[in-house]
């Protein structure tokens, strides 16, 4: 399943300050659920239903995440996670680099075990046995406009499926709604993206426009809002376990029958959650 020696080679490495896989702050993270425990239950009235489908470890987690810069929907995924396994077992959570190297937020991320969203990061920490967490559809997925909050924005990209055969791992699927309401997307910004450069600079192709406080209405590629008390249900879908054979990754008909799969099933469940929902905001 991977190279032990490469695991631990990651680990020292972030101790130095690169990330790697297993590699977390575990007291920052005991300090921390109190805070993240009221958040979550009093501000978000956060619901995670389906833990009795989720395979053995290690697995791919697949999930869109809404919210602009700041994704709660993802957040409190990953608190979620924590409260209920601890450090038994840990889920890494993935981001883009715009976020990894934000001074301060980007610290911050590698302290909770967050990886950077690169095939090498994700395969490494699957290879030493621990769970990931990717949100394919990136920039495009959290910071689509309101009127797509549940739409499931997978990007087109199969790069997922092809880590989950190499690795020779089960995916789940993540569906949540309510984290698109944590801020109002009325732009998506693409055009601004591309005017100031940050597509070269950043690799970042959106800088939306969004409504809520405290600035009102801001350009966003960082945070520039506090989430709004939306409420936030996710849920862990069917696994799908693939082909017994890796060398089906470089069969793109089979990538993209996988990706279709994961998508259906996502949307699926987004549209069962949404259901739910009388209110935006208020759930």
């Amino acid at each position: 399943m991977g190279d032990g020696n490469g695991a631990i080679r990651s680990i020292m490495e972030w101790r130095r300050g690169d990330g790697g896989p297993g590699a977390y702050n575990g007291t920052l993270m005991r300090l921390q659920q109190p805070l993240g425990d009221a958040l979550c239950r009093l501000y978000f009235r956060l619901e995670v239903d389906g833990w009795e489908r989720l395979p053995e470890a290690p697995c791919l987690l697949v999930g869109v995440h809404s919210g602009g810069a700041l994704t709660m929907d993802a957040w409190t995924l990953i608190h979620a996670w924590w409260r209920h396994f601890g450090p038994d077992r840990f889920l890494h959570g993935t981001a883009h680099d715009v976020l990894m190297t934000a001074p301060g937020l980007g610290d911050y991320f590698r302290q909770v075990g967050v990886l950077p969203a690169s095939p090498d990061a994700v395969s490494d920490a699957l290879g030493a046995g621990y769970d990931v967490i990717v949100w394919p559809g990136g920039e495009k997925d959290s910071m689509r406009h309101w009127r797509k909050r549940d739409t499931a924005v997978l990007g087109g990209r199969t790069g997922f499926v092809r880590m989950a055969l190499e690795q020779q791992v089960p995916i789940v699927p993540v569906a949540t709604v309510g984290g698109h309401d944590t801020v109002f997307v009325v732009n998506e910004g693409g055009w601004i993206a591309g005017l100031a450069g940050f597509r070269e600079v950043f690799r970042a192709t959106r800088a939306p426009i969004v409504v809520g406080p405290p600035f009102g209405i801001a350009i966003e590629t960082i945070p520039m809002h506090v989430p709004l008390p939306a409420k936030i249900r996710t849920e862990f879908l069917d696994p799908i376990h693939l082909d017994a054979d890796p060398d089906r990754a470089a069969d793109d008909d089979y990538l993209r029958g996988v990706y279709d799969e994961v998508e259906r099933s996502i949307q699926a469940g987004m549209d069962r959650l949404a259901a739910k929902r009388r209110f935006p905001v208020f759930g």
